[in-house]
């Protein structure tokens, strides 16, 4: 594969990694935000301030970036996942912000806005599919096991899963932890990937990038979020060359889909064989109303 061709698929890799992230605490807990570029900055900055001031091996590095946003995210979420609806959402905005200022001006760790250079190009696309790999498997574990349903039923019906027994709170600050390991480790890889890393990376706009791939893809539908990353993506690339307009089609993309189908590409649908059956079913029969209406 030519350099172009790897450079985008470990682009989209990274991409999928934290748009999981974003869909697991939007998609399956139900609650919107609009600072997860912040904990991508956390697991970026600290990855490459471990490998080139500490000499830590990169592989260990990137989890200690995904640790310490996870941490990061915990601490947060301790005080802020008491707000309930758009109060947590204009919360989340201002502390991924509060999160990008901490680094650009903190010049004796981040060098402020600068920028960080000289990091190490150890995010090669063989190591950007493995963590997205083994990262979309132990989601998927993650979304169909007793906490995933706990997460469903706190974005379903945040009273009633209280009633329930369940504790939504514990739920609520976890799902924000798993989700900010999850950025920080994309972030961790995007600094590998990009040699060079500043604040302005990370600012309130590659948030929104984050949550609009989530709702493009379907809410509460994990593989509808890595298709809607992958589609949005390559749209993106694809129409670099015309880079006056593309941004108007990344837009176009969005509205139609949302005009279209409000629920997403594939709503709360996961892709799978009975999928794929379903739909399959779905256009015979449409066929065979056409066919008679013909008659």
């Amino acid at each position: 594969m030519g350099g172009y061709a790897a450079g985008i698929v470990t682009l989209l890799a990274i991409n999928c990694i934290a748009a999981m992230g974003v869909s697991l605490f939007t998609g399956f807990t139900g609650i919107f935000t609009l600072g997860h570029a912040g904990y991508m900055a956390v697991g970026a900055y600290t990855t490459a301030i471990f490998i080139i001031k500490l000499n830590v091996p990169w592989a260990l590095a990137i989890i200690a970036g995904g640790i310490f946003a996870m941490t990061v995210a915990y601490l947060i979420g301790l005080p802020t996942l008491k707000l309930i609806g758009d109060y947590y959402t204009i919360a989340s905005l201002g502390l991924g912000e509060a999160i990008r200022l901490i680094i650009e001006n903190w010049n004796s760790v981040t060098r402020g806005a600068r920028g960080y250079p000289g990091i190490p190009g150890f995010t090669t696309m063989p190591v950007a599919l493995c963590f997205m790999a083994v990262m979309a498997v132990a989601m998927f574990f993650l979304i169909n096991s007793n906490f995933g349903r706990a997460f469903k039923a706190c974005r379903d019906d945040y009273v009633a899963a209280s009633l329930l027994g369940f504790n939504t709170s514990r739920y609520r600050v976890f799902s924000l932890a798993i989700s900010g390991f999850y950025c920080g480790v994309a972030g961790a890889l995007l600094a590998g990937f990009m040699l060079f890393i500043q604040p302005v990376m990370f600012d309130m706009a590659k948030s929104t990038e984050l949550v609009s791939i989530v709702v493009f893809g379907g809410l509460g539908s994990m593989s509808g979020c890595l298709l809607g990353t992958t589609i949005l993506t390559l749209v993106t690339e694809l129409f670099r060359p015309i880079s006056q307009y593309r941004m108007l089609i990344y837009g176009l993309v969005l509205v139609l889909v949302m005009v279209l189908r409000p629920e997403g590409l594939l709503g709360t649908n996961e892709l799978s064989i009975g999928f794929f059956k379903k739909m399959l079913a779905r256009l015979g029969r449409r066929g065979a109303r056409g066919g008679g209406d013909a008659r």
